[in-house]
């Protein structure tokens, strides 16, 4: 007589090891979630962080000091000047003499926007270009009313620009009297019965020091973290 009896496998050694692995993923995602969980309340405790805000500066007008003929302009985009450069002149009549009428450079600043061209003519006032200090840049970050209470002059703030390697250390140093939207040419206005409310937000200066061969412009975007 032949016995070709299979012995029936003993499972009970891999069901065992499989309880301890789901066990353990278990509990590796339970750590896992109460460390991000504490990482979330930390940040949001310690620190009140922003992505709308951007690199800015005082902006420099170049106006034209007479009525005239544009010429010897140097006020290309780009070109830097001291306070008192003279970048041009306005050729102009005076009587029945031509006067030319130096164009000084208000205040030390590299030229954003040039407006104009040489033996372009122009009247009295007209903005010829716009320039900005590029050593003295700021941030400016538009913080919600409701969580304005959380910011002081004072603060000490972590930035980081869009395109740029590392964060940059920066100080409170402003916080708007109004909101963003009071001066905007289209601000939001309702007449209607049911009108919702909108968060508004509050503009900020951060002082981020010398930013001289920093690469920063005006406009660019970044990202605001201020310790509490």
């Amino acid at each position: 007589m032949s016995a070709n009896a299979n012995p029936t496998p003993n499972n009970s050694g891999t069901t065992f090891r499989r309880m301890i692995l789901v066990n353990l993923i278990i509990l590796i995602v339970l750590i896992a979630a109460a460390i991000t969980g504490y990482y979330f309340y930390n940040q949001s405790t310690l620190y009140l962080k922003t992505d709308d805000a951007q690199v800015a500066g005082t902006q420099i007008v170049v106006s034209a000091p007479a009525s005239g003929k544009l010429i010897n302009w140097q006020g290309t985009n780009g070109s830097t000047f001291n306070a008192g450069d003279e970048i041009g002149e306005i050729q102009t009549q005076v009587g029945n003499k031509t006067v030319d009428v130096p164009i000084d450079m208000p205040a030390n600043g590299t030229i954003a926007q040039n407006e104009v061209m040489n033996n372009e003519f122009v009247a009295a006032g007209t903005p010829l270009a716009y320039a900005y200090d590029m050593n003295h840049l700021y941030i400016v970050a538009n913080i919600k009313e409701t969580q304005l209470q959380n910011v002081k002059v004072g603060d000490q703030v972590d930035v980081w620009v869009a395109g740029k390697a590392g964060s940059i250390s920066g100080t409170v140093t402003q916080i708007g009297d109004a909101t963003a939207s009071t001066f905007s040419l289209l601000p939001n206005q309702s007449t209607t019965a049911d009108y919702t409310p909108v968060t508004q937000v509050v503009p900020v200066e951060i002082s981020i020091g010398t930013t001289a061969g920093s690469g920063l412009v005006p406009g660019m975007s970044a990202t605001v973290r201020i310790h509490k």
